[in-house]
């Protein structure tokens, strides 16, 4: 699809007959449109504040993706719901008629700042707020770029639309219909602007790989060095406030691609949660919540005196903020960095098993990237009442059309290739489980990640974990000895052998879904269940 008309972003040549169309609109015009049309409030300081209705975060289940020769043997079809050709071609047509006559507000805009490898996408909105919100999260063209932009992906999100399951294939009023081969996404009945974001990251999920790019959910920064550093963590490990560092530059926080140039953002912008946001633990993050521009989704105000509540979560536990890159002090303006020293993967162990970093093997890397491992708490979710595991594979699994195993594979290229140091680092429980022991330390964590991407780390001596086989160090300076060994921390030993053995049953549980996918010395690197250390033990 390429663009016909500058004046109407290409939206004719799609057979779209809107009304008035407002392209590229900067972000002083459409915070003035935002509030001519009461779709927001300003707040204390100027950020704009907006809600999500009934959605607010990603409707995972109601994604669909094409299933055509394109994407047959390309997708993931265990993780990712099908919908037929002509189930789309029947939306798009009712997108259309549901378009016609419609102010919309398009963006056209890169996906990546690697310039060998962006993607233009044509983003079509019906609400101003979500056309500034996508102008803060991915990358805005130049004049000279704009003038012979080619838009190869079309996102349409019209959130007054509502989807018929019996016409369209979908399971409610609420769709995300994904073709690649058309290469067109359409978004209906959700508000949530999130949609939109990761529609972009499916995009790139799906299209960099076969040109042996690694896409990847984690945050970058690097240091004076050149010694950039990347960051997997599911949500609540701390990937965000950990590679917030003054000290270094931030390349962004949530999507990146690794390529022959290095590292590069897919993002122009930041998403980041709200919730009980501390201006103590997170000031630059904060201070975005008192700056004119930034959208604050399902943040609580006081109507009067127009003040944040960031505590409480009355609208969402999931209140987040979209912000430019620009609005962080320290962030890079490239978005692009030199290939890495070191991967960092984050885990949140509510269980107090994982020490708080281990050194990783290759293999080690490749197993702990496709089980993506953390834990919910208690109180974090309904009917969540005890520490419960989460695998998500590559750390993004709703976001991988492809099998995990082409992803871990490629990391695994590429490590290799590049001689990546890999660290295991929890930011969870120590002294015992959630509920009798305490979190990390946050000073012993970045204590011993600065050790990690200095280099001073892999000087110190190591013990081999007898649960997962990875090296943990025995002293560092500056750090308590004696949370480097989590049985050590544990009033009964027998009891942290107990719960170690449960959760290495769980890891095994877990990846049986992969074992058919990867090759030996990956099914090498998993832990060793109880009764394969029993065996070893009476073989001794």
């Amino acid at each position: 699809m390429s663009t016909s008309s500058v004046n109407d972003g290409g939206l004719a040549s799609m057979g779209i007959d809107a009304g008035t169309i407002n392209l590229n609109w900067n972000e002083a015009r459409l915070y003035h449109e935002i509030l001519r049309r009461d779709e927001g409030e300003v707040a204390e300081g100027g950020a704009l504040v907006v809600k999500t209705g009934a959605h607010t975060g990603r409707s995972a289940k109601d994604k669909f993706t094409v299933r055509d020769e394109t994407t047959e043997n390309t997708v993931w079809w265990d993780n990712n719901a099908s919908m037929t050709p002509e189930q789309h071609a029947t939306l798009w047509n009712d997108f259309r008629a549901h378009m016609q006559g419609k102010e919309l507000f398009v963006q056209q805009l890169f996906g990546g700042a690697d310039l060998d490898h962006r993607v233009p996408v044509r983003i079509v909105n019906e609400l101003a707020w979500h056309s500034l919100f996508i102008r803060h999260l991915l990358r805005i063209p130049t004049e000279d770029e704009l003038s012979g932009f080619d838009a190869e992906f079309t996102i349409v999100n019209l959130p007054s639309f509502k989807a018929d399951p019996e016409r369209h294939g979908c399971r409610s009023e609420t769709i995300i219909g994904v073709d690649f081969a058309r290469k067109m996404i359409l978004i209906g009945g959700t508000s949530y602007a999130g949609e939109t974001k990761k529609s972009v990251f499916t995009i790139l999920n799906y299209l960099l790989p076969a040109k042996k790019i690694m896409p990847m959910h984690c945050s970058v920064n690097v240091g004076e060095e050149d010694d950039a550093a990347i960051f997997f963590g599911l949500s609540g490990t701390g990937k965000t406030t950990l590679s917030a560092d003054a000290s270094r530059t931030l390349v962004g926080d949530d999507e990146h691609g690794w390529s022959e140039n290095g590292l590069f953002n897919f993002e122009g912008g930041c998403y980041a949660k709200m919730i009980r946001l501390s201006a103590e633990a997170e000031p630059e993050i904060h201070a975005t919540t008192k700056m004119w521009g930034t959208v604050l989704e399902n943040v609580v105000m006081d109507p009067e005196t127009r003040v944040l509540d960031l505590d409480d979560a009355s609208l969402a536990e999931n209140s987040r903020g979209a912000y430019p890159l620009s609005a962080i002090p320290n962030a890079s303006e490239t978005g692009r960095c030199t290939q890495p020293k070191n991967l960092v993967m984050l885990t949140c162990d509510a269980f107090g098993i994982m020490p708080p970093i281990a050194k990783l093997t290759p293999a080690q890397a490749m197993y702990h990237f496709l089980s993506g491992y953390t834990a919910k708490v208690a109180g974090t979710e309904k009917g969540i009442t005890e520490p419960t595991p989460n695998f998500s594979a590559c750390f993004g699994a709703p976001f991988m059309p492809r099998h995990p195993a082409e992803y871990g594979a490629l990391l695994r290229e590429l490590i290799a290739e590049h001689q990546v140091d890999c660290w295991l680092v929890s930011t969870g429980w120590t002294g015992g489980a959630y509920g009798t022991g305490h979190r990390m330390p946050i000073k012993a964590t970045r204590t011993l990640l600065n050790a990690a991407l200095d280099g001073s780390l892999k000087q110190a001596a190591f013990r081999e974990d007898p649960n997962f086989g990875f090296l943990v160090p025995v002293a560092v300076d500056g750090v308590d000895a004696s949370i480097l060994n989590p049985r050590s921390t544990w009033e009964d030993a027998a009891a942290y052998d107990e719960q170690a053995g449960k959760l290495v049953d769980m890891f095994i549980d877990n990846f049986r879904k992969f074992e058919d996918h990867v090759a030996a010395y990956v099914r090498a690197a998993a832990p060793k269940s109880r009764g394969e250390k029993a065996l070893e033990t009476a073989s001794e």
